[in-house]
């Protein structure tokens, strides 16, 4: 949460006075029409009016209304309830997400629900309420946080330096990375990864930091499973600004090697991206830490004016991953995923999109996750942020989307992003992409 009182909706006449400001000089920042700040918002809306064929559409808003609709109806709706509280969550609308999420679980159970309300007090940094959530699930990885929330004494993600840091990239292959020091130890490198949740690291990192092991679950990546220690870190340090008391994880899963051939230590992703007004800046090689103040979003906000750009609208699910709006050549706009921590590829989607896209699939190949095919699509777009025979590949059963109970059309990965810087506002629900141009294969 923004640790200034700002409004739950984007100021949207500021924003575009600041771009027309900008527009004076020849470049302005345009909106994505009505998509900015309407959850489910496409060019084409689904015909259906059954909510649970809206959702599945990637239509949050009219789904939202028909199941209010229904628990007017019958007020022990735990469905209707607990999809409500489901779609509030996806926009960070936290007080309607606990009151249906916990009206739906006390009718009715279900461990996919008992999480989300969980993760509606996670993402407020309320560890402690989310606790016999987690337990109740019955999962064994729920059960691990659950314990390692008991032991987190104060509040975690204690934010401490200036305003905001902006630290230069090492490199932006194979994924964007840079330095990062824990519990004051001499910094170490680190990817950046929106499809990873908080502080991640190797046992190395972990043991010359003195780290504790407070619990452990099983993780698992393609075919490949590790065990995950948590613990908590007394410094998570990046740039000028320190985060104490932070909740981490470490393994040693197999990380993709860096261009001189040695090992990233570590990973930093969504959950610790959510915790400030973050850029991913790709083009110009920097990453951007703010604190969540009405001030600094007004700085950006007038900075990102003066960059070609669009924003889009920004929901969470599956507790770390982003979607937002997105086109693979004619189909969409529709809800997408973006994990960015895909090296050397920039879409994914799944053979039926591609095929309902026009996208040819290339020859087979055989992969430790199963049979996929290359992929090219002549146009692949966030809003006006566009890519052009950008190579990706497609999948039977993609992994990123599934398990969120709604469809998305692709996953946009780290090639796509490469011309881009991308910012991300969770407490307006907004996902800004500007760079020189939005469309940098355009001819």
């Amino acid at each position: 949460m923004y640790e200034e009182r700002v409004s739950r909706e984007p100021d949207r006449r500021e924003f575009l006075r600041l771009a027309g400001l900008a527009a004076g000089a020849g470049t302005v920042l345009p909106l994505l029409g009505a998509g900015g700040a309407t959850a489910g918002a496409t060019t084409a809306p689904s015909s259906a009016t059954d909510p649970d064929q809206l959702f599945k559409d990637g239509e949050f808003r009219r789904a939202e209304r028909g199941y209010r609709r229904l628990l007017e109806e019958d007020d022990g709706n735990a469905h209707a309830a607990a999809q409500i509280g489901y779609i509030a969550l996806l926009s960070n609308r936290f007080a309607d997400a606990e009151k249906f999420l916990k009206r739906s679980v006390t009718l009715r159970p279900d461990p996919f629900y008992l999480y989300q309300l969980a993760d509606c007090y996670v993402r407020q940094d309320r560890l402690r309420e989310a606790i016999p959530w987690l337990r109740e699930t019955g999962n064994a990885t729920h059960a691990a946080y659950a314990t390692l929330y008991e032991r987190i004494e104060g509040g975690p993600w204690q934010v401490h330096g200036p305003q905001s840091t902006r630290v230069p990239l090492l490199g932006i292959d194979p994924l964007p990375h840079l330095r990062v020091s824990v519990n004051g130890r001499p910094p170490t490198t680190f990817l950046l990864d929106t499809g990873a949740t908080t502080a991640g690291f190797t046992e190395q990192v972990a043991m010359d930091a003195g780290l504790e092991v407070i619990s452990t679950s099983v993780g698992r990546v393609e075919d490949q499973e590790y065990e995950m220690y948590h613990g908590i870190a007394r410094s998570v340090r990046v740039g000028d600004i320190e985060m104490r008391n932070v909740p981490v994880h470490w393994n040693n899963a197999e990380r993709p090697k860096l261009p001189d051939g040695s090992e990233p230590q570590g990973t930093l992703g969504t959950v610790l991206f959510y915790h400030f007004l973050t850029t991913m800046d790709y083009a110009r090689g920097q990453f951007v830490l703010r604190r969540k103040t009405d001030a600094n979003l007004r700085r950006f906000r007038a900075e990102a004016a003066r960059s070609k750009g669009d924003v889009l609208p920004l929901w969470l699910a599956k507790d770390h991953f982003p979607c937002t709006l997105g086109s693979l050549g004619d189909l969409g706009p529709r809800v997408v995923t973006f994990d960015t921590g895909g090296p050397g590829r920039g879409i994914g989607t799944s053979i039926a999109f591609a095929e309902r896209a026009g996208i040819a699939l290339g020859e087979p190949e055989e992969t430790r996750g199963g049979v996929r095919y290359p992929i090219a699509p002549e146009r692949s777009s966030l809003g006006k942020a566009t890519r052009r025979r950008i190579k990706g590949y497609a999948n039977e059963n993609p992994k990123v989307g599934a398990g969120m109970r709604f469809d998305t059309i692709a996953n946009f990965t780290h090639e796509f992003f490469e011309p881009f810087a991308i910012t991300f506002d969770y407490a307006h629900m907004n996902l800004y992409v500007t760079g020189d141009t939005m469309d940098p294969d355009g001819h």
